[in-house]
């Protein structure tokens, strides 16, 4: 879950990035835009609260097996008023197979019930009411608001923290610091695209234990590529 420090947390890096830092990664997003044009949320809901509850179920999971959860799960707790009344037991079996089950099984009712209680049952489209809900981080708020609202965001999880250290756009590895080091680089308009274009590349290219450096089609803009030093900055 991401943490919920505020983003006046100093960055690591300066507060106006070099003209050189700032034109890469936006060369960057552009390339990734080319490489993956269909880059999108890989996580199956039709409501702002089924992408809530399934991003809660992504942490520390894969979106293949949420996805093989969740039909089930919705089916049965279709809206945040009937997961706010389910059994704790039958929703642990429900989600079982996402892994963590049971602390996510407490977040999923507590956030219900806010919703519920605070909201008249329907998800917020703004991040600070959306991160006051129990179990709800930046990461997670900003799934929901840029997918579902069209709010943009940076969706820091482990593959853009990754991504973001390795492209050299940030040094740090506190998930607030990396996301106000790339809201100063990307335009706002494209930080959720930018999100899933890194997300996408994360998965199918620049991997955790081997990247692909070989076969990487922005090989020649990042720094932590074999042969990086004799490249220019940008």
């Amino acid at each position: 879950m991401a943490s919920r420090t505020p983003l006046t947390v100093a960055s690591a890096r300066m507060d106006a990035p070099p003209v050189a830092l700032t034109r890469r990664a936006r060369s960057i997003n552009r390339m990734l835009a080319e490489v993956y044009p269909d880059a999108h949320c890989e996580l199956d809901y039709r409501t702002p609260f089924q992408l809530l509850v399934a991003t809660v179920l992504s942490a520390q999971c894969t979106d293949v097996r949420v996805n093989q959860v969740t039909p089930a799960l919705f089916a049965r707790f279709p809206d945040a008023t009937a997961l706010s009344g389910a059994d704790r037991h039958e929703l642990e079996a429900l989600i079982r197979p996402t892994g963590f089950y049971r602390a996510k099984a407490e977040s999923l009712l507590g956030l219900s019930r806010d919703i519920v209680e605070r909201y008249d049952g329907e998800v917020p489209g703004r991040l600070g009411e959306l991160t006051t809900l129990r179990g709800v981080g930046r990461k997670t708020a900003n799934v929901v608001l840029g997918n579902a609202f069209g709010v943009p965001g940076i969706t820091v999880d482990t593959h853009m923290g990754r991504l973001a250290r390795r492209l050299g756009l940030t040094v740090s590895e506190d998930p607030v610091v990396i996301e106000r080091d790339l809201m100063a680089l990307i335009e706002r308009r494209e930080w959720t695209l930018w999100s899933h274009r890194i997300i996408f590349h994360g998965r199918r290219r620049c991997k955790a234990r081997k990247p692909e450096c070989g076969a990487c089609e922005i090989a020649a803009l990042c720094p932590s590529a074999p042969g990086a030093r004799s490249k220019p900055a940008a």
